[in-house]
């Protein structure tokens, strides 16, 4: 095995943190200015007239002094190093100015200059030869044609946008430095505060996947909120999201949903733009959020920062104004959330207190005259109620309102247990001063009920993709060998020594069985006595196919179908068939046996999305598919949590459930067809598209009719074939191994699926082992809970490998790997079930997460262990790791250069 370009991939964008960018001491200015207006200036002036605390350094060949301060011909006459250089200077000097950077040991740059790809194929050149000089000196670059970033909780403004932002929560990252100025002036207005403002331009270094992980470990970042016009590195953004996802939410707004925007911002951009489907495929695979306008991409954050995830659609309202209940339930129902049902309990107690003329239901219309008692009073009944999962107060101020009053009421319900409140205070100068008291206790606002009541349907999106997405999946077993031994490697491999692109039906069809998809039994027949034969043994009479013509000839008997060569011979093969002619006097390209079942046209297929790589499709099929357009998109690899969400998202599904008293289709094999069939997709990267349509799913079974697939052509390179957006399974670590006791073990990579063994291995763990291992004593209720456990299973094979000893569906031990955000490095643990301890298990399992280190390409791989845990220090001294004491910390760290 040899160092793949994935991980190399993943070892570069480890090379070097950010810190340079976010926390710098010594900043270089290059093409500092003092000609007014100019951008050289007023980074200079934001720099140092700011409350930036650190150095600033003007480096102009044409000055000797700048704003006061002394200037520098180069960057190497700085007598101090430097942390972040800020480089305003023409697109053409930016190469030998960033090598001057790189031998001046500088950690990271800004280019604001432009003129790069942006321009044309002159300008993506230009590009390159920074990248270059910025590789040789792992030095990170953020730009060009940006913007600058910002950090209000330092002051540091390496802009030259006119104002500085608030210090806040919120992450905003743009890839429009125009947008970047906009949302700076609305922030101000609004007085929504930052915690970075970063604008990244064309991304030649620093991409998403970078400062998603960097704000996802920032203490001041809640939450992300991204523009987004082209994704760039797609795995490296993915990776990233996913992780982070989980603990702070990410919001996106991506421009191009229309054929027009796509064109205008790739143009924009110098960058390709796939399918918007993909996208949204992609953000729903990593537990991003996506939405539409600026006012959502900041309502969301905000709620989604303030108050707890919905576990569930149901909103409940409560309003003294029965009008804006109405509007806040249209906009509910429109977006596809649901109007709590209220409980009969509480609808008991709201009749204890309410006028008679109260709603009773939902939305909780309490009348104009309500005063902060009541509002107090019915608030808290509502949000008791177990039958609603969010609650949005809609106050109207009318005669007999105190907007401030009832604002200091709802304060109490500030921080409801894993229910969000949201309140939509109406009107202007008159509800101001509740508004902020609201705010301050963390109660997001919103001007219109409305908007509020689109939020939590936001978030409620936001909660649903993340469950789904570490919802244990079933185990699918394997059905057909894959490619276990070659046969789909070898007609692939047939076919483009033949310079073809195209895979016979026949052929197809062998390679969808190989990976254990049910297929219709199809032969070829090269001469009339092949075909008279095959013919004979599967049956007559016999249908004739011809493409998209079809003659059949139907009887309880069964029957063929036979591909002939053209129209004239489906013609006059009728003709024979009526008068009685055996088919062998038809020859034909295939036969397979007909199918005679009622049921679904199913079509299932793949193709190449320019950004993400192989995306899988699922939906109606049969001849009407371009009309109907009935279809959903996944990226590859599947389990069969996400198969099942990709058949959810089509209108067929609900008539494969079973409908008007037809028997439904076999849910859970068709689950396991897509999990095998995005196998098929990730593993045989020679195809470029895949077409079975129909794929006939009834009640007696699911059979893939007609098939076909698309090769690259000959001439295309291994290493130019697109690459899975999602690192698949690495089956490749796969390997038996036989104990000292001579008991077979099988070590493996960890799978989603593994989530109930684990669960048992916890249980066989003594007080001590689990002591030695975390340091501190875990409950097993509290090891074993699946929020613990997903971050286990449902891992990202980029970021960490997680190794496990498995027998007789039993898991003896357990071995991660997991690589350090901001270096090229990782750090393992291990835990051996007791009674499998001593028997060479441990050291085995490191043995193999060293040589798994090593294929990744990383520099060095640590631990820190208990000092009185003796049989681990050993296993570390016998493989040759370097010890050392930490009297401080109590601990031994052991670290072994690969």
């Amino acid at each position: 095995m040899t160092l793949t370009e994935d991980s190399l991939d993943q070892s570069l964008s480890r090379r070097a943190p950010l810190d340079a960018f976010f926390h710098p001491q010594r900043i270089a200015v290059i093409g500092a200015s003092e000609e007014e207006g100019s951008v050289g200036r007023t980074l200079l002036w934001n720099l140092r007239k700011g409350p930036f605390e650190g150095t600033v350094f003007p480096v102009n060949p044409k000055h000797s002094q700048l704003l006061g301060a002394q200037c520098y011909q180069s960057i190497g006459q700085i007598p101090e190093p430097i942390d972040l250089a800020v480089i305003a200077t023409p697109a053409a000097t930016v190469p030998s100015v960033v090598a001057d950077c790189g031998r001046a040991g500088v950690r990271g740059a800004v280019v604001i200059s432009a003129g790069f790809r942006e321009t044309g194929p002159s300008g993506a050149a230009l590009e390159q030869a920074v990248l270059a000089e910025a590789r040789k000196h792992d030095l990170r670059i953020i730009g060009p044609n940006c913007l600058g970033l910002m950090n209000p909780h330092t002051g540091l403004n390496a802009t030259f946008a006119a104002e500085m932002a608030r210090p806040g929560s919120v992450a905003f990252v743009s890839q429009s430095g125009a947008l970047c100025t906009a949302i700076l002036d609305w922030s101000q207005r609004e007085m929504v505060g930052f915690s970075a403002f970063v604008s990244v331009g064309s991304m030649l270094d620093v991409g998403w996947g970078d400062l998603i992980q960097y704000l996802g470990d920032d203490s001041h970042t809640q939450s992300i909120v991204i523009y987004m016009e082209s994704v760039g590195n797609a795995r490296s953004f993915l990776s990233a999201a996913r992780e982070v996802a989980l603990s702070k939410p990410i919001i996106v707004i991506k421009p191009g949903r229309t054929e027009a925007a796509a064109n205008a911002a790739a143009s924009h951009t110098g960058a390709l733009t796939g399918s918007d489907e993909v996208l949204d495929a992609a953000f729903r695979r990593c537990g991003v959020l996506r939405v539409n306008t600026i006012a959502e991409l900041f309502y969301a954050s905000e709620a989604l920062s303030k108050q707890p995830r919905p576990k569930g659609p149901r909103l409940a309202i409560v309003t003294n104004a029965g009008g804006p209940g109405v509007l806040a339930t249209d906009a509910l129902l429109a977006r596809g959330g649901k109007l709590a049902q209220l409980s009969e309990k509480t609808m008991n107690e709201l009749n204890e207190f309410l006028p008679r003329h109260w709603s009773h239901g939902n939305p909780v219309d309490i009348l104009g005259d309500a005063s902060p008692d009541r509002w107090e009073k019915a608030v808290r009944a509502v949000a008791a109620d177990p039958n609603n999962d969010g609650l949005l107060v809609i106050l109207a101020p009318q005669g007999m309102t105190d907007p401030l009053a009832v604002a200091h009421k709802l304060e109490y319900f500030a921080h409801l247990r894993a229910k969000p409140l949201l309140a939509s205070w109406m009107g202007g100068p008159m509800v101001e001063a509740g508004e902020r008291v609201l705010n301050i206790a963390g109660i997001p606002t919103f001007s219109f009920p409305d908007s509020a009541a689109g939020v939590f349907h936001s978030m409620w999106s936001y909660s649903e993709n993340l469950q789904s997405l570490y919802e244990t999946p079933a185990l699918v077993e394997e059905s057909g060998a894959g490619n276990a031994d070659g046969e789909v490697d070898a007609i692939i491999l047939n076919a483009r020594e033949r310079g073809r692109t195209l895979l016979t039906e026949a052929e197809s069809k062998r390679v969808l069985a190989a990976y254990g998809i049910p297929v219709v039994e199809t032969s070829v027949a090269a001469t009339e006595e092949e075909a008279a034969a095959e013919a004979g043994r599967i049956g007559y009479p016999v249908a004739l196919k011809l493409h998209s013509e079809t003659v059949t000839h139907k009887t309880d008997a069964g029957g063929v179908r036979l591909n002939l060569k053209n129209s004239d011979a489906v013609h006059e093969a009728w003709k024979a068939i009526q008068g009685g002619v055996p088919a062998a006097d038809f020859l034909g390209v295939a036969i397979q046996p007909m199918i005679q079942l009622e049921g679904y046209e199913l079509i299932l297929g793949s193709s190449i999305d320019p950004q993400f790589g192989p995306v899988v499709l699922f939906g109606g099929g049969g001849q009407l598919v371009e009309v109907y357009k009935d279809r959903a998109l996944a990226l590859p690899p599947l389990n069969t949590t996400l198969a099942r969400r990709l058949m959810e998202q089509t209108r067929i599904f609900t008539a494969l459930g079973g409908v008007r008293g037809r028997k439904p289709v076999d849910l859970a094999e068709l689950e396991r067809i897509l999990v095998r069939f995005s196998g098929l997709v990730a593993e045989q990267r020679w195809i470029k598209e895949i077409d079975i349509n129909p794929l006939l799913a009834s009640p007696e079974k699911l059979v893939a009719l007609d098939a076909r697939m698309v090769l690259y052509p000959p001439e295309t390179r291994e290493q130019d074939l697109p690459r899975l957006a999602i690192r698949p399974y690495p089956a490749q670590f796969v390997k038996p191994w036989i104990s000292e006791s001579s008991t077979g073990v099988l070590i493996r990579p960890v799978r989603p699926e593994d989530e109930p063994m684990l669960a048992r291995f916890h249980a066989t763990l003594s007080e001590r082992s689990v002591y030695l291992r975390y340091f501190h004593m875990i409950p097993l209720d509290t090891r074993i809970a699946h929020e613990r456990l997903t971050r286990i299973c449902f891992i990202d094979y980029d970021r960490e490998i997680v190794l496990v000893a498995e027998r007789e569906g039993m898991i003896l031990a357990v071995g991660r790997l997991t690589k350090a955000h901001h270096a090229n490095e990782a750090e393992f643990a291990l835990l051996t079930s007791d009674q499998f301890q001593g028997q060479g298990l441990g050291t085995e399992l490191l043995k193999r997460l060293l040589e798994i280190a090593r294929l990744e390409g990383l520099d060095r791989v640590t631990a820190d262990i208990l000092g009185e845990n003796r049989p681990m220090i050993e296993i570390c001294r016998l493989l040759g790791f370097q010890l050392r004491h930490s009297m401080a910390e109590g601990v031994v760290k052991a670290e072994m250069e690969m």
